[in-house]
């Protein structure tokens, strides 16, 4: 379990860090393309951005696990988040850019994937679970803040340039509007634009676990990663991609995600009481 990390904290937030891993056991490398392409879609430095969360008191949930190897935000079912418009699968086969991943004929079969799924994903699952009926134990209500972060310009998944900002609440029905209009101020204030329910409206994890009337608000923040790190104006190659971190290039974005992180807490703090328990 050393690729799960669960750092608890009193505070009624919940840190989810689903994409940050770059861990590709050897059981899970046979026919892959290249180490580097397996890792390109990471969400790069997002548990770096984000490392002030337990000052505030959040817990926070991440895997090391790539998700080239299993993504924890899809549908395990196999539904697609976003019927008709490109996506990747819950063992993705492809890059965002369309790119294969694999030799052809060494994609995962369904053996594979379930073991993966057993593995990682439904681990992962639990300790969300388990992280939220703690906290809804300690308080009335609790936030659950899934974080992301994708590359600005992918003309496979969206036109032009993405918005810094992506929040996404599965059309309002994962979260109170008070929550998401907090979150919003934040970021309509800020020096960076913002979308809410755009071409990201939340993946499994918040369509999953978001409650309202439970006490769980759920939200997901896509961050583009220009808003936090340097892109290649040049087509990404294994020489460019990643942009090292760099802490002053990313403290702006720090400093507004910071206050959303505050007013997440303040409302779970202060909202009403729910209408019914976590089933």
């Amino acid at each position: 379990m050393n690729w799960l990390t669960i750092q608890r904290g009193p505070a009624p937030l919940l840190v989810s860090l689903p994409h940050t891993g770059t861990e590709i056991p050897d059981l899970h490398r046979r026919g892959l393309v290249s180490l580097w392409l397996a890792r390109r879609d990471c969400d790069w430095w997002i548990e770096r951005l984000y490392d002030f969360a337990q000052e505030l008191g959040a817990t926070v949930v991440r895997t090391s696990i790539s998700r080239t190897v299993i993504d924890v935000n899809r549908d395990p079912s196999g539904v697609s988040l976003y019927p008709g418009m490109a996506t990747t699968e819950l063992c993705p086969t492809t890059t965002f850019d369309g790119d294969p991943l694999y030799l052809s004929g060494e994609e995962p079969d369904a053996a594979s994937i379930a073991e993966r799924r057993a593995l990682y994903f439904d681990l992962y699952h639990q300790a969300l679970a388990a992280e939220l009926a703690r906290l809804r134990r300690a308080h009335d209500c609790v936030v659950l803040y899934d974080c992301h972060s994708i590359r600005s310009v992918i003309p496979r998944l969206f036109e032009g340039s993405l918005p810094h900002f992506n929040i996404g609440t599965d059309d309002g029905r994962s979260a109170d509007p008070r929550l998401v209009a907090s979150i919003e101020r934040i970021c309509d204030a800020s020096a960076f634009s913002r979308v809410t329910n755009g071409r990201f409206k939340g993946g499994y994890i918040t369509r999953s676990f978001g409650m309202p009337d439970a006490g769980v608000h759920a939200v997901q923040m896509e961050l583009a990663c220009r808003s936090y790190m340097d892109e290649p104006e040049t087509p990404i190659s294994e020489g460019n991609w990643p942009s090292p971190y760099d802490a002053k290039r990313a403290e702006p974005m720090r400093a507004e995600l910071r206050r959303i992180l505050e007013a997440c807490t303040d409302f779970a703090t202060n909202a009403p009481s729910p209408t019914r328990t976590i089933p």
